[in-house]
């Protein structure tokens, strides 16, 4: 299509004047494969990556503000018990397992393939860089950043040149002698690779955590064991109250070992008022039996036992009293040590007791105990300090169906009185029942006895293997070093060119060119100059002498 412009629509124009074919611009369309390097080249962004990193991040903070199924079962079991209206979205969302989540992996590997998409083409740029030679010497070097000019009056420009070349190797510069189109000789230097380097590092060690957790995770078990004193524990799958198992993990590749718990030990602060009570030491005394050796060892917060490819961590302590039931014939229905969950500091502690055999009906117990009983003013029990100077047990009891022969796995710690009938405790006519240790108590309707014993303590221990450690140590410290290295390692570009003026001296120009903000790349660029400059001779006669 041509267009004539008439010369009164444009009168700077003449009357015949016709413009060129207008085209019409259109923007191509994209195929499939352009499609797909466009998608490849966001992901692969530096911005990307960083709002990748920042996501997941974020997307962490659920798994350490919310138990998890895998390192904490007992607290998920509490956290769906006091929030029951949030369970639906919890679920929908997957936060009891934040790092096994649809959405977690999705991050996860959205970060795996843009740290990777990123890295390997800077690697091949880097390794093409650091076997090229340094650029050669720009035409006018007073237009570079860092610039000075001498005038040296009795050194040739050959012997300047030498001299910068020495000085700048020292300093481990490359250096590489280039002559311009215009005949005139220079050094140009170059160094600082070692900024890239780091920052390559950095990012290949969070490739390598990333690639530790994500498949080293497969071959990791957790299990948790509550161990009374004088107990003992074997390591098998089935021993553990609760176990989590990678992926890769089967039951021949868990650990053979057993472990003893002699005494637990709790040292109290006596001495501070304002702090009367407070534990100062936890220490599991403990024997571990492996492949017929046998070794007495201690547990300590945040002090693990290694055993057998194991690391065995200290999380709680608490009392486990010994409750022994009789039939109104006397004979014994029920007798075991019964670990009751700590509750506040001075550890009054709830458990649960049931009894599903043996009696008329079947009972369950809802009970409490009181290390060292005090009274308070509406004349409920309450614990007053944490070590056992006046027990007390007290017991609301329930008689019926326990939900034992459903098939539906129940918890040890958790009783549903829904489908029971109270018949001790609050509300009752029988008021709730009191233990003290050596004395037995009936219980209600005439079902029997009940009587508390000796009241030993017990340890939660957690059994952890996992080979990620190691490497994700030395892919943290490789990640600092090269953080280290790319943040305080310059990386500069330096230019001296010495050539003879007009009057017969030499004139010497150095410049320097920075990558990013580099404070001292002028006074560099002074320094070397200085050097190269020879020092004025000094006068015979001294200082202070006249002057002829």
């Amino acid at each position: 299509m041509r267009v004539s412009i008439r010369s009164e629509q444009a009168p700077q124009l003449p009357a015949d004047h016709v413009d060129r074919p207008v085209e019409e611009r259109t923007n191509p369309r994209l195929s499939v494969s352009g499609w797909a390097r466009w998608a490849w080249r966001q992901l692969t962004s530096m911005r990307t990556a960083l709002v990748l990193l920042l996501l997941l991040a974020v997307a962490a903070i659920p798994g350490s503000l919310i138990p998890q199924r895998s390192s904490d079962p007992n607290g998920v079991i509490q956290f769906d018990k006091t929030n029951p209206g949030w369970m639906w979205a919890v679920d929908l969302l997957q936060l009891h397992d934040v790092f096994g989540s649809v959405w977690f992996s999705a991050i996860y590997l959205l970060l795996f393939a843009s740290l990777i998409g990123c890295v390997i083409p800077r690697i091949r740029h880097h390794l093409t860089a650091l076997l090229a030679p340094p650029p050669a010497t720009p035409r006018n070097l007073s237009r570079l950043p860092a610039h000075t000019r001498r005038v040296l009056p009795d050194t040739p420009p050959g012997a300047v040149l030498d001299a910068a070349e020495k000085a700048l190797r020292r300093q481990r510069y490359r250096t590489r002698r280039v002559r311009g189109d215009d005949g005139r000789d220079s050094v140009a230097a170059e160094r600082g690779y070692l900024r890239e380097t780091g920052n390559l590092l950095f990012h290949v060690a969070l490739l390598a955590v990333l690639v530790v957790v994500g498949v080293g995770g497969g071959f990791r078990f957790t299990g948790q064991r509550v161990l009374v004193e004088g107990q003992t524990f074997a390591s098998t799958r089935i021993a553990y109250d609760s176990f989590t198992a990678g992926r890769f993990i089967t039951d021949t590749q868990i650990p053979a070992f057993s472990l003893t718990l002699d005494r637990f030990r709790v040292d109290y602060v006596l001495d501070n008022v304002n702090a009367l009570g407070m534990p100062k030491t936890f220490d599991a005394q403990v024997t571990t039996t492996t492949g017929g050796t046998r070794q007495a060892s201690s547990i300590r917060v945040n002090e693990p036992l290694p055993v057998a490819g194991t690391d065995i961590y200290l999380l709680g302590n608490g009392y486990a009293p010994t409750l022994t039931v009789r039939n109104p014939a006397g004979k014994i229905v029920f007798r075991d040590t019964v670990p009751f969950l700590p509750q506040d500091a001075n550890l009054t502690s709830l458990g649960i007791v049931k009894v599903p055999d043996g009696l008329a009906e079947q009972v369950g117990l809802v009970g409490m105990l009181y290390p060292t009983r005090a009274t308070t003013a509406s004349g409920a029990f309450a614990s007053s300090y944490p070590d056992l100077l006046d027990p007390v047990v007290t017991f609301n009891v329930y008689v019926g169906d326990l939900g034992l022969n459903t098939g539906v796995p129940v918890s040890v710690y958790a009783l549903d009185t829904s489908t029971l009938t109270q018949i001790a405790g609050r509300g009752t006519p029988t008021p709730a029942l009191q233990l003290v240790p050596g004395t037995p108590v009936p219980l209600p309707d005439e079902l029997g006895t009940i009587e508390l014993g000796p009241i030993p303590r017990f340890a939660s221990l957690e059994i952890a293997a996992d080979p990620t450690q190691t490497p994700t140590l030395i892919a943290a410290v490789v990640a600092m070093a090269g953080l280290a290295l790319s943040l305080f390692v310059p990386r500069r570009r330096l230019w001296v060119r010495a050539t003879t003026g007009r009057d017969g001296g030499t004139v010497l120009e150095v410049a320097g060119l920075a990558r990013g903000d580099d404070p001292r790349l002028q006074p560099t660029v002074d320094t070397l100059a200085t050097r190269l400059t020879p020092s004025p001779a000094p006068l015979r006669g001294g200082s202070d002498d006249p002057v002829p």
